[in-house]
């Protein structure tokens, strides 16, 4: 470090976790980060450090958050991801630490991506939950009864084109056009085969899964087709798979949702990037979906049902937010528990919310 002031490097409780190769690699880590904070992380076009004091909780606290991480992962590793950070933050805001401490925990890890940003062109984190540092907040929005209707039908219409045969030939020369740019090819490749896989059963599948089982970001990424019972109507998460790697998780889902994702495991088997591959869902271009691939999609899912999103900060954990507030009304905590596959049931207690409609009601039948 070009530093010498006394902020550690690697903590005591770091250094006894690690092998030797792994302390060199951790500590050549931490050692520009905090050369980098303390002499141009705060503007690095105007190469302004943030002041010493900063950089010294903000290192100890990412010390612990890097910790925390290697439990997920099971072992050491130097890369921190967003679903990391947005995990470790949900986590936090369901703990009993104040809410100044939540709020400088996500500063502290901001600093962290606006590092890797500026030294590895990683991107930017977007979290998916904020903090004041007076009073935090429930996750930053999550749908309603109605609105989870409508992303539900709001999937069978995404990307969606009409049928091959009831365009008329200037017709069919447009959806050509839109099809070649969505799949990157020829206008003359474009054949009846990429009108079927436009309304195909990818997205109804993956978004249906989600709205009943709430999957997170990480177990959307991480789902595999061994996941799927279609018989039983249940989505298996085996131990080694799981967002937490600590438990198997056997999550009911409905019916309807089982027999979308029997049609699209027959229709997944279609297309060559699935070939070689275990995982349930892959983007267009061949990649597992990430916090933002999900974002987008959701996006463009409100766009369809017409649900406004202006003032509201939507992610894909809206969808599982909405799982647990509605889980635990009808069937209580513990159904909501298990649905959520959450290790404790203080994490469940956040959903234990009556909304403000069902309050006046109880105060009109009080009298």
């Amino acid at each position: 470090m070009s530093n010498n002031l006394d902020i550690p490097v690697v903590p005591p409780s770091s250094e006894e976790r690690l092998s030797e190769r792994e302390l060199i690699d951790y500590r050549s880590l931490r050692e520009s980060l905090i050369d980098w904070s303390l002499n141009i992380g705060k503007n690095p076009d105007r190469a302004e450090g943030y002041a010493y004091d900063t950089v010294r909780a903000r290192a100890n606290r990412l010390d612990i958050f890097y910790r925390w991480v290697w439990d997920q992962e099971d072992g050491y590793t130097a890369t921190v991801t967003h679903e990391h950070a947005d995990e470790y933050m949900r986590e936090l805001a369901y703990g009993d630490s104040s809410d100044t401490h939540k709020a400088n925990v996500q500063k502290a890890i901001k600093m962290l991506f606006k590092w890797r940003h500026h030294q590895h062109g990683d991107d930017l984190w977007d979290p998916d939950m904020s903090f004041s540092g007076r009073t935090s907040t429930q996750p930053r929005d999550f749908l309603t009864r109605e609105e989870r209707t409508q992303i539900r039908e709001a999937a069978l219409e995404y990307g969606s084109t009409p049928h091959y045969k009831s365009l008329d030939p200037e017709q069919r020369r447009e959806w050509k056009a839109y099809l070649a740019q969505r799949y990157e090819k020829p206008i003359r490749a474009v054949g009846k085969d990429d009108f079927a896989r436009a309304n195909g059963f990818k997205i109804p599948s993956l978004v249906w899964a989600s709205l009943d089982a709430g999957l997170r970001p990480i177990e959307v990424e991480r789902a595999t087709v061994q996941w799927v019972d279609v018989e039983n109507s249940l989505l298996r998460i085996p131990q080694e798979e799981s967002s937490k790697n600590r438990d198997n998780w056997t999550v009911s889902i409905q019916e309807r949702t089982a027999r979308m994702l029997g049609e699209w495991l027959d229709e997944r088997g279609l297309y060559p990037k699935y070939r070689n591959s275990d995982e349930l869902w892959l983007t267009r271009e061949g990649n597992p979906y990430g916090s933002s691939a999900l974002k987008y999609v959701l996006n463009r899912l409100c766009e369809i049902a017409g649900i406004p999103t202006e003032n509201r900060q939507m992610s894909w954990y809206a969808i599982r937010h909405s799982v647990g507030t509605y889980m635990a009304r009808e069937e209580g905590l513990a159904a909501a528990q298990s649905q959520l596959r959450h290790k404790s049931e203080l994490t469940t207690m956040k959903y234990d919310n009556a909304p403000v409609e069902d309050r006046r009601d109880a105060l009109d039948r009080m009298g």
